[in-house]
């Protein structure tokens, strides 16, 4: 009997630790995302080409959207979604990430050296709504 408790004990506290980790994970991720859109400039173009002008195209572009975005926000809805799953409060998660895309790329309009781009916005929302789509498509059937 003792055997068994410490295994639930140890198994519970590893699963705190993992979504903890998540939870870390989550905010790390959302603070980097606004260092990345409130820069004036590319952090990341001018890391890999020593130029704060030049947007770095980090995978190939097949389907003529800013297929970086996309991934981000697919990425950071899904930390979101883990997150509030347990609070059942999930929706909150992608409003907010759907909106925080509006805002972000509609204070490119002011930030030095960014531009609003359309294909960036839609891109992000794509993100988010591509996650919404596959939890309720996982819900409907699972």
């Amino acid at each position: 009997m003792f055997l068994l408790n410490n295994m639930y004990y140890i198994s519970v506290k590893m699963k705190n630790n993992i979504f903890k980790f998540i939870i870390c994970l989550y905010y790390l991720s959302s603070v980097l995302l606004l260092i990345i859109y409130l820069f004036p400039g590319s952090i990341i173009g001018y890391l890999l080409y020593g130029d704060l002008g030049r947007q770095p195209n980090l995978i190939n572009n097949p389907i003529g959207l800013s297929i970086n975005h996309f991934f981000y926000f697919f990425y950071l809805t899904f930390l979101g979604l883990i997150y509030n799953l347990r609070e059942r409060k999930f929706i909150n998660s992608f409003l907010f990430l759907f909106i925080l895309s509006f805002f972000l790329e509609l204070l490119h309009f002011f930030i030095p050296n960014r531009a609003f781009e359309l294909n960036d916005l839609l891109a992000n929302n794509a993100g988010v709504v591509s996650v919404l789509f596959l939890f309720k498509l996982k819900k409907k059937f699972i």
